[in-house]
């Protein structure tokens, strides 16, 4: 008797460890695609994001648009993996108090990342996406000022 029981405790404690988690870091590894320098030229300015992997469970990046010589948006972002989910913090330079603004993944999408905070002002919704190689789509939306709002910046490589 005693072996059986045995037997069955050590396949129960087996099944409950192979449990369908997102372990190891799986979903920062499966977003790594968005590393490296990313640019937009346009006629009002040049914006850049350039994200770095930080550490297993971390990716980082600043952004920065610029005017001729001058920055006019500075922001500091990290991806990072807690648990089962993303969890994606931006910080921008003057505003909400230098304090940053926390958003949670929504769904996995292959080449795809978007994260919602529906109690921020704005944006309440950033996505990340690649649709072909070597370009990065961002699109934060939401509404503004009680009004529907999108902005997307589609960026290239460096």
């Amino acid at each position: 008797m005693i072996p059986k029981i045995t037997l069955f405790s050590l396949l129960i404690a087996c099944a409950s460890c192979s449990k369908s988690t997102k372990s190891d870091n799986e979903l920062i590894r499966s977003s790594e695609w968005i590393l490296g320098k990313w640019e937009q030229q346009s006629s009002e300015g040049k914006l850049t994001e350039n994200w770095v992997k930080t550490n297993d469970s971390t990716l980082t990046a600043t952004s920065f648009f610029i005017r001729e010589k001058d920055t006019i948006h500075k922001e500091y972002v990290s991806l990072q993996q807690v648990g089962d989910s993303l969890i994606f913090k931006t910080k921008i330079i003057g505003q909400n108090n230098n304090q940053p603004l926390v958003f949670s993944s929504k769904e996995e999408i292959e080449n795809q990342l978007q994260f919602e905070n529906p109690n921020q002002d704005y944006p309440q919704k950033i996505s990340y996406s690649t649709p072909k190689a070597n370009q990065l789509v961002v699109q934060i939306s939401g509404k503004q000022l009680g009004k529907p709002s999108t902005e997307k910046y589609t960026l290239s490589k460096k």
